[in-house]
C-alpha cells in the first residue's frame, strides 16, 4: 500500500473515535459471557441453523486466504498501528472457521475451535483487549499483487458517470425506512424524473451491459458457491483486467446494484404485482419483509457500508475529473492519490462484494439464517467500513490539496492570460462581461436598481458600461455624490451613441470569511443604489478578483473601469475625474479627461468648482477670498481676527471660508461648532461638503499621475501637492483674488503675513496689494525652510515610484507610515531600500 497512506492511518488508528471501530476493540459478537458460570463462550450462529442448510454447506477451509491475511512478523503493522499479526490474532491458525466466515458468510463450519475457548485465539486476543485491525499493509502488499497481475488495459477508456449515475439512483430507492411497517419505501415512478444521465448511459450500455451481466451472474455464483471474498475479487478483476482502475469500480458497482436493485424492486411491488410476488417468492422475499424487524440492524450496517463504497466511489471518480493541464502525477499529493487509487479499489470491490453476499445468504437461506447471523455479519461489515472510510479520508485530504493546487494554478493562468482579452477586438463586449461577471447563461447575474429585479447580461450588450468596482465599506458620502452625478449624466447623455449603464462590482477578500453581518450590509448597499448590480459577491470568480487588482491597482478604494460596446477599456479608472468635473466629463474616457485638463488652469473654481454658490458669488463679485482648514482652534481664532484686521487697514473685500481637514471630522465638528457660535467665518455646515472637497483635490493628484502627468513642470500639480501636504501639516490657508489664487502656505507663515501687516503696508502704493502680501509671504515662507510630505494609503491603488518636494524641489525619501483608524498621527518607519 502506498507509503503515505500507511502513515496516514497510523495516525488515526489508535485516535479515531468511530463507534465502527469499537466493534473492533470492544466486545466481539463471537463471545459472550455466560450468565451461569460466568465464563466466555463462543456462539456459533450455524448451530441455529436446520440441520439440511449445515449438511448442504459443510466445513470448508481456505488455505490461500489464510496465506495472504495470515502472516506474521509483519513490519509494515507499524505504519498501520499494529503489533503482530492481526489475521492470526483475530482469525486464529489454518482451518479457523472466523476465517472462512469473513471470506464466505454463507460458510462458518462448526470447528471445536469456535466452541472452545481454549483453543480460540480470536477470543483470546479480543478478551486481553488488544486493539488491532484486521488488515494490515503488508497484506495489502501481497493481495495488490495479485491484483496487478490481472490488470492489462488495452487503453479502453470510458466516461463512468452516467453509468454511476444510475446506479446511484437504484441504491437511493433500494433500501428499508424504520418509519415503515413494511420497512420498504413505496415510490411512484411516476414521479421519478427523467434525468439525463440516463439517457447517456442508455449509449455507453450497448457495448458494456453483457460486461456487467458477466459480472453480477460471476459474483452470485462465486457467493453461492462457497468462494472466499479475495478470491472473488481477482475472478472479477481480471474480468475486467483491460480497463482503468475507475471503470473496474464503477462495472462492478452496477453489476452488484442489479442484483441488489432487483431485490429491493420486489420487495416494494411483490404486493401489487402478481408477477413480482411469483418471483419474490422464489428469493424468500415476503419471508424476509415479514422479519424485517430483527434484520434491520442488519440492513443498517449494509446501508452504511454502501454509502461508504459510494462516497470512495465518488472521490475517486473526482481525481479523473481533475484538468490534466493544471496537474499531474509529479504533485506529490496527485502521485499519491494514484499509488493509492488501486488499494482503494481493491478494498471498495471487496465491501461490493460482501453486500451482494448479505443479501446472497438472505435470498439463498432464508430470514432465520440472516437473524441468528446478525452480530457476526455486523461485525464483518464494520470492519470493511472502517477500513474503507480510512482510504476515503486520506484520499480526501489529497483531493483537497489536488483542487488547491489546481486553483492556483488556474487563476495564474487566468491573471496572465487577463491582460490579452482587451487586447484583442471583439464584436461586443458580451464576452468580455462574462468573463468579469459571470460565464454562466443558467442564472441572472445582475440586480437592476430602478426595478429591483434580477436581469440577464444581455441588458449591457453594445452598450458603454461603466464598472463601479469597490468592497464593502463604500461610505454614505461617495453614495451620495455618485448618484447625484450618475442622475445628472443621465439628463446629459441622451443621445444613442452615448449610451451607458453603471454596474456595481462588490469584491469582497476571497480569504475572509463571508458572514452574514457583511451579507445584509451587501444587500443594504445594492438596494440603495439606481444602477445595475452584480446579484451576490459570491457570483465573482476568485481570479478575476485577483486579476481587477493586478490590471486596475484596485485595492479597496472604489474605482470605475469605463468599457465600450465592444468591450474596450476606455478609462482603467474614470472616478477622478467623477469627483473632479461631474456629469462634465461625460463620457468618461482617459481621452476626455486628457481634453479637461488642457482646459484647466490653477483657479479658485477648480478647487470649489460648482459646490458652494456663496463662494461662486464672491469670485464674480471679484472679492477677496481665504480658505483656510486644520482643527486647531486658536489658531483659527488668531488667523481669522488678524486677517479681517488687515483687510479692514487695507480697505479690502475680504471673505472667508473654513474648509475643515481631509481627516479626523469629530475634530472638524468642533471647530465648526467655535466658528458658529464666535462668528469667526463662513464655514460649510455639511461635513460630506468638506469630505467631497478634499476628495476632489486628492483626485486630481491621481488623475495625473494615472494620464503620467504628474511632473514639476505643471503648475497645477506643483500647487494640489502643496495643499494636500499643508492639510496633512495642520493649519493652512490660500488667499485669492476673485478666481485668481495669490498663494496658498502653511498656517504659520499665513498667520505672520497680515500680522505683520505695518511692514510691508508701504509697499502697496507701488505693488499693489495683491503683489505686496504675496512678496512678504514668500519672504517668510523662503526663511521658514518649510518642506512637505505626502501619505499614500496602499488602497488607493497607483502609488507613484518617486516624487519631488513641491517646496525645495529636492527628491523625496519614501516612508512606511501606520496609522490608525482613529486619525491619530502616524508612526513613520523609513524604507531602507
Amino acid at each position: 500500500m502506498d507509503q503515505s497512506l500507511a502513515n496516514y492511518t497510523n495516525n488515526k488508528a489508535l485516535s479515531s473515535s468511530n463507534p465502527d471501530k469499537r466493534l473492533l476493540t470492544g466486545t466481539n459478537p463471537l463471545t459472550s459471557t455466560n450468565p451461569l458460570t460466568g465464563t466466555n463462550s463462543a456462539i456459533n450462529p450455524m448451530q441455529q441453523l436446520p440441520h439440511q442448510q449445515q449438511h448442504l454447506m459443510g466445513p470448508m477451509t481456505n488455505p490461500v486466504s489464510q496465506q495472504l491475511l495470515g502472516l506474521a512478523g509483519n513490519p509494515m503493522q507499524q505504519q498501520l498501528g499494529m503489533t503482530g499479526n492481526p489475521m492470526q490474532q483475530l482469525m486464529g491458525p489454518k482451518n479457523n472457521p472466523m476465517l472462512n466466515s469473513m471470506m464466505n458468510p454463507l460458510h462458518t463450519p462448526m470447528h471445536h475451535q469456535m466452541t472452545s475457548p481454549v483453543h480460540n485465539q480470536t477470543v483470546q486476543q479480543l478478551n486481553r483487549g488488544d486493539r488491532n485491525s484486521i488488515f494490515s499493509a503488508s497484506d495489502d502488499n501481497v493481495i495488490m499483487k495479485q491484483v496487478f497481475d490481472t490488470h492489462l488495459p488495452d487503453g479502453t477508456d470510458v466516461d463512468v458517470k452516467p453509468l454511476l449515475h444510475i446506479v446511484e439512483d437504484i441504491l437511493k430507492y433500494a433500501t428499508i425506512h424504520a418509519d415503515s411497517t413494511s420497512m420498504v419505501e413505496h415510490t411512484d415512478v411516476t414521479k421519478l424524473e427523467n434525468k439525463p444521465h440516463q439517457t447517456n448511459a442508455v449509449m455507453m450500455l450497448n457495448s458494456l451491459s453483457h460486461i456487467i451481466d458477466k459480472l453480477a451472474c460471476e459474483m452470485s455464483f462465486k457467493c453461492l458457491s462457497g468462494g472466499d471474498g479475495h478470491t472473488t475479487a481477482l475472478a472479477l478483476f481480471h474480468t475486467v483486467g483491460n480497463f482503468h482502475w475507475d471503470a473496474k469500480l464503477v462495472l462492478t458497482l452496477s453489476a452488484f446494484a442489479l442484483n441488489y436493485g432487483e431485490f429491493w424492486l420486489l420487495a416494494q411491488i411483490y404486493s401489487s404485482n402478481q408477477l413480482a410476488r411469483s418471483m419474490a417468492i422464489l428469493r424468500q422475499v415476503p419471508m424476509i419483509m415479514e422479519h424485517s424487524a430483527p434484520l434491520k440492524p442488519r440492513f443498517d450496517i449494509l446501508n452504511k457500508l454502501i454509502r461508504s463504497v459510494l462516497e470512495l466511489t465518488q472521490c475517486i471518480i473526482h481525481f479523473k475529473d481533475l484538468p490534466s493541464m493544471y496537474i499531474s502525477s509529479d504533485v506529490p499529493a496527485m502521485a499519491s492519490a494514484m499509488n493509492t487509487i488501486p488499494t482503494a479499489v481493491y478494498w471498495n470491490i471487496r465491501g461490493i462484494i460482501a453486500c451482494a453476499a448479505q443479501i446472497t445468504s438472505l435470498t439463498s437461506m432464508g430470514h432465520e439464517y440472516g437473524i441468528s447471523s446478525t452480530e457476526l455479519q455486523s461485525w464483518e461489515l464494520s470492519t470493511l467500513i472502517l477500513k474503507i472510510n480510512h482510504i476515503l479520508e486520506f484520499l480526501k485530504k489529497q483531493l483537497e490539496n489536488c483542487h488547491r493546487v489546481v486553483g492556483d494554478r488556474k487563476e495564474m493562468d487566468f491573471r496572465n492570460s487577463f491582460n490579452q482579452l482587451f487586447d484583442t477586438i471583439h464584436i461586443d463586449n458580451m464576452k468580455i462581461l462574462k468573463i468579469l461577471i459571470s460565464p454562466r447563461d443558467d442564472i441572472l447575474p445582475l440586480f437592476d436598481g430602478s426595478t429591483k429585479q434580477r436581469v440577464k447580461l444581455e441588458v449591457l450588450r453594445k452598450r458603454n458600461v461603466l464598472l463601479l468596482i469597490s468592497g464593502l465599506d463604500m461610505s454614505p458620502d461617495e453614495l451620495s455624490i455618485l448618484e447625484q452625478i450618475y442622475s445628472e449624466s443621465r439628463i446629459q447623455g441622451t443621445r444613442m451613441d452615448a449610451l451607458y449603464e453603471v454596474v456595481w462590482m462588490p469584491i469582497v477578500d476571497p480569504s475572509v470569511e463571508y458572514t452574514e453581518a457583511m451579507d445584509r450590509k451587501f444587500e443594504e448597499m445594492r438596494n440603495s443604489m439606481p444602477w445595475y448590480s452584480v446579484y451576490h459577491p459570491s457570483i465573482i470568480d476568485r481570479a478575476v478578483k485577483r486579476s481587477i487588482g493586478d490590471r486596475w491597482h484596485f485595492r479597496s478604494k472604489p474605482i470605475l473601469v469605463v468599457l465600450d460596446p465592444q468591450g474596450r477599456e476606455l478609462s482603467p479608472n474614470a472616478i477622478h475625474m467623477m469627483w473632479i468635473w461631474g456629469s462634465n466629463a461625460f463620457s468618461f474616457t482617459s481621452a476626455r479627461e486628457e481634453a479637461l485638463w488642457r482646459e484647466e488652469t490653477w483657479r479658485l473654481e477648480l478647487l470649489v468648482s460648482g459646490m458652494d454658490p456663496t463662494i461662486l458669488n464672491w469670485i464674480r463679485d471679484d472679492k477677496y477670498i481665504c480658505l483656510y482648514g486644520g482643527d486647531d482652534i486658536e489658531w483659527i481664532r488668531k488667523f481669522t481676527n488678524t486677517a479681517r484686521a488687515m483687510a479692514t487697514a487695507a480697505r479690502i473685500p475680504l471673505e472667508m471660508a473654513y474648509v475643515g481637514k481631509s481627516k479626523k471630522k469629530e475634530n472638524v465638528r468642533r471647530a465648526i461648532a467655535t466658528i458658529n457660535q464666535e462668528k469667526l467665518s463662513y464655514c460649510w455646515q455639511d461635513t460630506t461638503l468638506i469630505w467631497f472637497f478634499w476628495t476632489r483635490i486628492e483626485s486630481m493628484l491621481f488623475s495625473k499621475i494615472q494620464l503620467r502627468r504628474a511632473d514639476d513642470q505643471d503648475l497645477i500639480m506643483l500647487q494640489i501637492k502643496k495643499l494636500l501636504s499643508y492639510d496633512k501639516d495642520g493649519s493652512w490657508a490660500l488667499f485669492c483674488r476673485g478666481s485668481q489664487i495669490l498663494t496658498n502656505g502653511h498656517g504659520s507663515t499665513m498667520l505672520q503675513t497680515p500680522a505683520d501687516f505695518d511692514l510691508w503696508k508701504d509697499n502697496i502704493p507701488t505693488r499693489g496689494f495683491d503683489a505686496a502680501f504675496t512678496d512678504h509671504h514668500d519672504k517668510l515662507h523662503g526663511a521658514a525652510n518649510n518642506c512637505c510630505r505626502f501619505e499614500f494609503p496602499i488602497t488607493a491603488g497607483r502609488i507613484p515610484e518617486g516624487m519631488s518636494c513641491p517646496e525645495c524641489h529636492r527628491s523625496m525619501e519614501k516612508y512606511i507610515a501606520f496609522l490608525c483608524c482613529h486619525d491619530q498621527t502616524g508612526l513613520l518607519e523609513p524604507i531602507l531600500s
